[in-house]
């Protein structure tokens, strides 16, 4: 693929999973110039060596003539607790979007969730950004957070906002299947490879603005997401597919999380039967 300008994508989170792919799908793209900054615990020397979680001069001019911000870097763990949460997903996600607001940049693209829409996991509704967003730990919390914040500063800014509420991606070849977390729920959002990557380069390079919330993941048998308002927003168009199936373990654990959720309906303030989920 191709661009018809140069654009100059900046790239939190590069060295993680997401992050990888993203890295490989931008640099195969022609006109496109990519740089890559974190805390980089690899020492790839083509990553910018930068403590996101502090606001810095130092890192803050690489935002300089930026047309886009992929904004990846955080604790990736559903089960991640306020500990790691606030201070990579929310502190470290401020500073990104405060540089990217100072520098002027036209995009910012954000990696969100469907944890945003944990709640709806046992329920009927169609899937899209027009739900009350029901997130039912602090991983889903922090990113409900900055998609607010982002469309504040959208509506303030003019810079077009993209929150991909990205499903299942497994680390290396990814493959769906019943050894996933989560269930049926967990295989419906398995969002492929390829997919990925064609939602990275489309959300880099589309033309468009304002504020959109959108669902990434592949287009799975029996799924509840809604897929056309990213392909309104950005052109996406999901390839891959899985049809998920449960073993007769991962059907008891389903059908346990089930009823807990039956008992204790997400958002109680104390689940009675252990942790949620």
């Amino acid at each position: 693929m191709s661009v018809s300008a140069t654009t100059r994508v900046l790239m939190t989170g590069s060295t993680g999973n997401l992050g990888h792919k993203a890295t490989v799908a931008l640099q195969a793209v022609d006109g496109l110039s990519l740089t890559r900054i974190g805390r980089n615990g690899g020492g790839d020397p083509e990553v910018i060596t930068a403590n996101l979680e502090e606001y810095d001069a130092s890192w803050v001019e690489h935002f300089n003539g930026v047309d886009t911000v992929l904004h990846l870097a955080a604790d990736p763990r559903a089960a991640g607790d306020w500990d790691t949460v606030s201070p990579l997903n929310v502190d470290l996600a401020l500073n990104v979007l405060r540089a990217a607001r100072r520098a002027g940049v036209k995009r910012f693209v954000f990696a969100s969730s469907n944890w945003v829409l944990g709640g709806y996991r046992f329920r009927k509704e169609r899937l899209n950004s027009t739900l009350s967003p029901r997130p039912i730990n602090p991983y889903g919390a922090s990113k409900l957070l900055i998609e607010r914040y982002g469309r504040m500063v959208s509506d303030e800014t003019g810079m077009a906002f993209v929150s991909l509420r990205i499903g299942y991606c497994q680390p290396g070849e990814n493959k769906p299947g019943s050894h996933m977390a989560f269930g049926i729920w967990g295989q419906q959002m398995w969002l492929g490879n390829q997919d990925w990557a064609q939602a990275v380069v489309k959300s880099a390079t589309a033309q468009y603005g304002g504020f959109h919330a959108i669902n990434i993941v592949s287009r799975n048998e029996g799924m509840r997401w809604d897929l056309e308002e990213a392909n309104r927003a950005i052109g996406y168009q999901p390839i891959e597919r899985h049809r998920p199936g449960l073993s007769f373990t991962g059907w008891l654990k389903d059908r346990s999380a089930y009823l807990r959720e039956k008992v204790a309906p997400s958002g109680a303030s104390a689940p009675p039967l252990g942790r949620r989920w």
